[in-house]
């Protein structure tokens, strides 16, 4: 061995790098054998920006968002009747937000959360689905893309609330009636109860989207690292037979998930604005 090489790693090194370079962000976009470097800037204010995998593939969601909510909007106007099961199945989508999430959890204001709200899902719903592409990868499995998520959600919930009733009125709004004595205490536990809030919201969904896919690329980690233990195909071959037939079920139900913690997120970002604008109620 050279001077100043990295020493070999062992398989079990080798295993786990392959395991978390499938749910990592990472400065690289990776085709079969194939590395395609992201460009690296400098920015005049930013400093030193890196372009990742994940922000690729959440570029490319919200192109897909555009491309299906901006003509899904053109077409829900007055007179204008849609055309086909694509354009169909993206209006019931539409539609069972708007009846079943937003009126019911906001009330006679959800009209003017929903273009906030049908963003969220379908912007959480292509992130999750990109996961389940080859070589691609789930942006919801980083905290840092559902932190940014459940922000937003903050910013639209106490924004909201202070645009309709006022910064005193509000804070007043999201505390109890208690004595003055204890009210500095009281106003705090709301405040740490409404941050709590916004921290459950992201890590729900980065949790439930990295496990998903930690367990999936366990499975098919598992014939990888019994070939590189033994050097023997037949036993790696073996270890295919329960373990993709696994990979195939989980995936159908990570195909599940995806939509279930799309929907989880936005109806709960809805309830949280109702509560905001409505808290009385």
């Amino acid at each position: 061995m050279s001077e100043g090489a990295a020493p070999p790693q062992s398989p079990t090194e080798q295993f786990v790098k392959l395991l978390f370079d499938h749910v990592s962000d990472s400065p690289e976009l990776h085709f079969f054998n194939s590395h395609v470097h992201l460009p690296h800037m400098q920015l005049p204010v930013l400093g030193e920006f890196q372009i990742t995998r994940y922000m690729v593939l959440e570029v490319i969601a919200a192109v897909l968002c555009m491309l299906i909510l901006i003509p899904l909007a053109r077409r829900a106007r007055p007179g204008v009747a849609s055309r086909g099961p694509f354009a169909n199945f993206f209006e019931a989508i539409f539609v069972f937000l708007r009846e079943q999430v937003a009126r019911p959890a906001i009330g006679h204001d959800s009209d003017h959360f929903l273009p906030y709200l049908c963003s969220a899902f379908f912007f959480i719903l292509f992130c999750n689905l990109l996961g389940m592409i080859p070589f691609g990868g789930s942006p919801t499995g980083n905290l840092m893309v559902t932190g940014t998520m459940a922000l937003f959600t903050f910013g639209c919930v106490h924004g909201s609330g202070i645009k309709k009733m006022g910064v005193v009125e509000y804070i007043q709004s999201i505390t109890p009636p208690v004595p003055k004595a204890v009210y500095p205490l009281v106003f705090f536990a709301e405040l740490i109860g409404h941050v709590t809030k916004t921290l459950a919201l992201a890590i729900r969904l980065f949790a439930n989207i990295f496990a998903g896919h930690m367990v999936m690329t366990v499975l098919l980690g598992l014939i990888v690292l019994f070939l590189l233990m033994t050097g023997n195909v037949f036993i790696s071959l073996a270890t295919a037979v329960p373990s993709v037939p696994l990979v195939i079920a989980l995936s159908l139900l990570e195909l599940f998930v995806a939509f279930l913690q799309a929907y989880v997120f936005t109806f709960l970002s809805a309830l949280f604005i109702g509560m905001a604008v409505h808290p009385h109620h």
